[in-house]
């Protein structure tokens, strides 16, 4: 068991018993692009997580040990600096953070790590922030509500690994609950669980594979296209300050003025917080199958309208949707790479699985890795 390797990895190569907390990945059921437009999500945690074993040491100095990667890192609390091995970046943004906030760390000893596949957009990242958030508010007695953890580990990853990411995968890393999905109101950070029990069925993520180099670019381009239509449209309506403010009558009405890339752009938003809210009331029906019927809807708007989705993914979701072995399948993340996410009738959840690994090969001569992952309690201590 991964917490019982991490942990007997620290007692040996520190000789004391450490504190141990868990952090998960993510996954975003449907609303997607829509949290930087102060719209709508519906994430979940999932079970692969990130393990922290941790503990003091009464000094300044820091050593962290990477599990998984066989590696290790050290620096001194008082002083440090962006490290080129790119993953401390994690750890040292939390500990600024914390000392930002006048906070006091002190020395450390360390031992994680995940089942968190990398590159699959599973938030891995925030994973990592939330652990270490996580356990130095625990070790050093600071009494953060959740909500500042998640704020705190959002702020790491902006302002010191410098990824611009909006707050739903931390926000879903520390609150989600087994069983449940939530929707993350982006504008207002309420949020409300909805029952999501998969009794008939199971949840599988296909993962191209492939990160095509667009993604960075085009997601700064998507950003800029959603603000000029908000721009235009607020000429018009004083009280609209996103494209969470627009109805799809609203915007239709004034296409004539907008650019039609960007008109396409906005449409797809507006449409999947319509989307979000939507399955809100099917899941208080206990109707998954119009769940599905949304996240098929979703692909479409972000491969023809938002255009961030690619041939390998756009390949999967039809593959899916043709097997009659799932209700809803669509890609999930930013886009251009990484998964499907696909909701499989448990009877067939392996020959699905074989069905998509043979056409993904024949079609796209790769191989598709599969991840197989339930809905999971957030960030805790172990």
């Amino acid at each position: 068991m991964l917490s019982e390797e991490i942990k007997n990895k620290f007692t040996s190569t520190f000789n004391k018993n450490p504190l141990v907390v868990r952090s998960p990945g993510r996954i975003n059921m449907i609303g997607e692009h829509t949290d930087y437009n102060e719209g709508y999500v519906m994430p979940a945690a999932i079970d692969k997580q990130i393990v922290c074993a941790i503990s003091a040491n009464y000094n300044h100095k820091c050593k962290i040990i990477a599990y998984d990667l066989d590696d290790s890192f050290e620096f001194d609390i008082t002083n440090f600096k962006k490290s080129d091995k790119g993953w401390p970046n994690y750890i040292l943004g939390v500990v600024e953070q914390f000392q930002k906030r006048g906070m006091e760390i002190r020395g450390f000893d360390c031992v994680f790590g995940g089942d968190i596949p990398l590159g699959a957009g599973l938030s891995s990242s925030a994973a990592m922030e939330c652990a270490f958030a996580f356990g130095f508010n625990l070790l050093y007695e600071h009494n953060l509500p959740k909500l500042e953890i998640v704020k705190l580990s959002q702020a790491a990853e902006n302002e010191f690994v410098g990824v611009k990411c909006g707050i739903m995968d931390q926000f879903a890393s520390v609150h989600g609950k087994v069983d449940q999905i939530f929707r993350l109101d982006c504008k207002t950070l309420e949020f409300e669980y909805f029952n999501f029990v998969l009794d008939e069925y199971r949840l599988v993520l296909c993962d191209t594979q492939v990160k095509h180099s667009l993604a960075s670019s085009e997601y700064n381009t998507r950003r800029n296209e959603c603000e000029e239509g908000v721009a235009i449209l607020q000429k018009r309506y004083k009280n609209i300050h996103s494209l969470r403010d627009v109805t799809i009558e609203v915007l239709t009405k004034h296409e004539s003025e907008i650019n039609p890339v960007t008109f396409k752009r906005c449409k797809y938003i507006v449409e999947e917080n319509a989307r979000v809210i939507d399955c809100c009331d099917l899941l208080q029906k206990g109707d998954l199958i119009g769940f599905g019927e949304n996240m098929f809807q979703t692909h479409e708007g972000l491969s023809n309208d938002y255009e961030v989705s690619c041939k390998e993914l756009d390949f999967l979701a039809a593959k899916a949707k043709e097997s009659n072995m799932v209700i809803g399948a669509r890609m999930m993340g930013g886009g251009f790479g990484g998964c499907t996410i696909n909701i499989v009738k448990i009877e067939r959840l392996d020959q699905f699985i074989n069905y998509m690994t043979d056409a993904y090969k024949n079609e796209m001569n790769r191989e598709l890795k599969t991840y197989v992952v339930k809905i999971e309690n957030g960030t805790s201590k172990l």
